[in-house]
């Protein structure tokens, strides 16, 4: 994947959105002041497959990503600010074109679901695969629920799949096909991410299990490496204990020899 975004960059970086997330933030923001003075305004921003093939109401396709998905001021600036936040860290990361890639992908495949399956769609899912992939990648992100409580990006990420999958199982066949087909912008994009910090942990895992193996091993293992003295038997474990190993050719022939300090001082003398 990363190779084809590479490819893809070079030749078509240069129509890249840059702050992309701010022209989605911006037209939302007129449609929330819009359906203020005309609630009914957002129906004609829907996307409806029947409408868009029947009576060529080709704007649907685009328009569907700028309704609010709430009628509450402070939660849709709120929404608004962390969806913008979450855009530029991305970019951030990714770079203008990547992230347009990412957001387009969703977008056409959860248009694309819809017109295979039959139904109306929104832009609830688009803007939770948003989230997933900043959670992957700022995991240890700390997110104040509520303006009150820390919580790391990815335990938001690990509930918003364990709602997925709730949502999946109590769904249809036709919703099961909607939610997967909406999030194959994030498999697309992380699978194999995923795939390397799941070998990456388990090389981590079985790394310290062989140090500790090491550093600790069993009982005889380091009863043999301890040293003696080999004239008196003082040991490494003996208090003051102060070993010298030698490999003269005179007494020890030439062979390594462990003698306490007075015995290596003296030891041309055998007893």
């Amino acid at each position: 994947m990363e190779r084809l975004l590479a490819r893809l960059e070079r030749r078509l970086g240069r129509f890249a959105i840059p702050n992309l997330m701010y022209w989605v933030a911006g037209l939302s923001g007129v449609v929330f002041v819009l359906q203020l003075f005309k609630p009914s305004f957002t129906r004609a921003l829907y996307f409806d497959p029947n409408l868009v093939v029947h009576q060529l109401q080709l704007w649907r396709i685009f328009t569907f990503l700028f309704i609010p998905t709430t009628d509450s001021v402070l939660w849709f600036v709120f929404a608004t600010m962390f969806t913008v936040f979450i855009g530029n860290s991305l970019e951030e990361s990714w770079g203008s074109f990547k992230l347009n890639v990412y957001y387009g992908l969703g977008a056409l495949l959860t248009v694309a679901s819809a017109f295979v399956l039959g139904i109306g769609t929104s832009n609830m899912f688009l803007n939770l695969s948003l989230f997933l992939a900043f959670a992957t990648l700022f995991p240890d992100y700390e997110i104040r629920l509520y303006f009150l409580v820390p919580v790391k990006a990815k335990w938001l990420g690990l509930f918003d799949v364990a709602l997925l999958a709730y949502l999946a199982i109590e769904s249809s066949t036709v919703g099961r096909v909607a939610i997967a087909v909406a999030f194959g912008n994030y498999l697309l994009f992380f699978t194999g991410h995923l795939l390397r910090l799941v070998r990456g942990e388990a090389t981590v895992i079985v790394r310290a299990k062989k140090r500790s193996e090491f550093v600790e091993g069993p009982r005889e293992v380091r009863e043999k490496v301890t040293r003696k003295c080999v004239l008196c038997g003082l040991s490494d474990g003996d208090d003051g204990a102060d070993l010298r190993v030698c490999t003269c050719k005179e007494v020890c022939g030439g062979k390594p020899t462990v003698y306490c300090l007075p015995h290596a001082r003296s030891h041309n003398v055998k007893s």
